[in-house]
């Protein structure tokens, strides 16, 4: 499953992928609980698996329209196909939600790449300063 968290603009913010063994409610369920908020606005196709979670979420259907509907979705569907066939080795089921997690990790970063740089300030002059001594019992430990 894939989940693409959209800017007012309609560019992509955030994309979410986990491996699911159908396509049932229940195991759409994690994905939304994980990384949806009830407040958010979902916009789904017509799948009817969605149908039980519509008691707790806003989700409107639409048809799919050979994917016309969902471009921004669609276009993370084949950057994620292409990242995993540039992999020299078999991608097993085993490890494939690890596979799906790197991927969203670097789409995710590369969207606010001017943002890291003050972001890494910003943590830095806020957290408390770690000591040597502090270190080294963190190793030892």
């Amino acid at each position: 499953m894939i989940a693409v968290e959209l800017t007012d603009d309609n560019k992509v913010k955030r994309v979410y992928i986990k491996s699911i063994d159908d396509y049932s409610a229940q195991s759409l369920t994690p994905i939304f609980e994980e990384h949806i908020s009830t407040s958010a606005i979902i916009i789904t196709d017509k799948w009817r698996g969605y149908e039980p979670l519509k008691e707790m979420y806003d989700i409107e259907q639409k048809y799919s329209n050979n994917g016309k509907n969902f471009k921004q979705l669609h276009i993370m569907i084949m950057q994620v196909k292409s990242w995993l066939r540039a992999i020299p080795t078999h991608v097993t089921k085993w490890h494939i939600q690890a596979y799906f997690d790197e991927f969203c990790f670097r789409i995710n970063r590369s969207q606010f790449k001017t943002n890291i740089f003050h972001k890494t300030i910003k943590r830095m002059v806020e957290s408390k300063p770690i000591y040597q001594n502090q270190i080294k019992r963190m190793l030892s430990v």
